[in-house]
């Protein structure tokens, strides 16, 4: 994989920049599309003429008719949905960097897990909603404390690379088992009234999601900050174990990747539980058409995955209207084929 890396860093500054200048605008055209389309999108249909005369009800913050009420639950829903894409999606690409590991996405180091722990005990003791997005976020942030404490040594650059990536890795995933048992505990011991919320929060649900400021923020803090090291992360794809004669803070870099990339997380699943395959298959597809220079590929995932995952949750409350699904069950659906597609297409390369 590190040869393939090489190669696709090596391109001409000319064509990375060309491709660039075409991807990154085309995929902001999709991600306004996708809102567009999940704005007049329902099981009643919202007409693109009364779309804008419903804006400036929306504006003023007074929505009176059919017109302006629609707007104002489709449009907070489709940006909670790009909010939790992105986050994902920008999750995935860090820990594919950290664990130096295309097929890594932002649940295999057992964060999710944590999350899903304080979440499921929380509906479990009938706590309200905010309630249970504080014990989620919690919950992800322990498990991330805990792994960070276990990787110390690690995360200040010591070893080589490829080892300190594979003994995580290890750690995270008896971390996650030891949150699997826990969460087969609750499921359980649980009332019926209680499971169906609790199988909706796990598969991955928008229906409640209210994106915060505080989900903003740690959104677009933490994606200035990477794209401040992106020529850092390069050298350390292509030089994993010579990074630092280059100039690069492997220690620092560790825990810039590894810190943002549980933070991410925690605010992701906190917000819509746990929707699979987006921190997966968006920076894959993204890297695979865009190369790996992670100038290109952060914002490019970022768009990708927001927009992914409106369109999927458009599908999601529309498919079976009135009847709706967790966006989960539509991510995997669809993500399943499209990730065997691109193992293929990256096989025969």
């Amino acid at each position: 994989m590190s040869g393939f890396i090489k190669q696709r860093l090596a391109q001409p500054a000319t064509m990375r920049s060309w491709r660039g200048g075409i991807a990154l605008p085309a995929l902001a055209l999709l991600t306004i599309l996708s809102l567009l389309f999940a704005c007049v999108t329902g099981s009643v249909p919202l007409p693109v003429q009364d779309l804008w005369h419903a804006l400036p009800e929306l504006w003023q913050g007074q929505p009176s008719t059919l017109a302006g009420t629609l707007l104002e639950l489709r449009i907070q829903r489709a940006a909670g949905g790009f909010l939790t894409g992105a986050t994902l999606a920008l999750s995935g690409v860090l820990m594919q960097a950290l664990l130096r590991n295309p097929l890594a996405d932002p649940y295999v180091l057992g964060i999710s897990g944590g999350a899903s722990v304080g979440a499921l005990s929380m509906i479990l003791l009938y706590g309200s909603m905010w309630m249970v997005d504080v014990a989620a976020f919690g919950g992800a942030v322990a498990v991330a404390l805990i792994l960070f404490g276990l990787a110390y040594r690690d995360f200040k650059g010591h070893g080589s690379s490829d080892g300190s990536a594979q003994l995580l890795l290890l750690t995270g995933v008896i971390i996650a088992s030891g949150c699997g048992a826990i969460i087969t505990l609750i499921l359980s011991i649980a009332p019926d009234s209680r499971l169906r919320s609790m199988v909706f929060w796990m598969i991955g649900d928008l229906s409640n999601v209210k994106p915060g400021i505080s989900s903003w923020l740690i959104l677009i803090s933490i994606a200035v900050l990477v794209m401040k090291n992106a020529r850092a992360i390069n050298l350390a794809a292509m030089h994993a174990d010579h990074a630092a004669t280059l100039g690069v803070n492997i220690g620092r870099l560790r825990q810039l990747l590894f810190l943002g990339a549980a933070l991410l997380t925690a605010s992701a699943v906190s917000n819509a539980g746990s929707v699979g395959f987006v921190g997966l298959i968006m920076p894959h597809a993204c890297r695979f058409a865009l190369g790996p220079d992670h100038r290109l590929l952060i914002p490019a995932s970022m768009l990708a995955g927001g927009s992914f995952i409106v369109m999927a949750d458009t599908i999601a409350r529309t498919v079976v209207a009135p009847q709706q699904l967790p966006v989960g069950v539509i991510t995997a659906l669809i993500g399943v084929p499209v990730f065997l597609i691109q193992l293929h297409q990256l096989r025969k390369r």
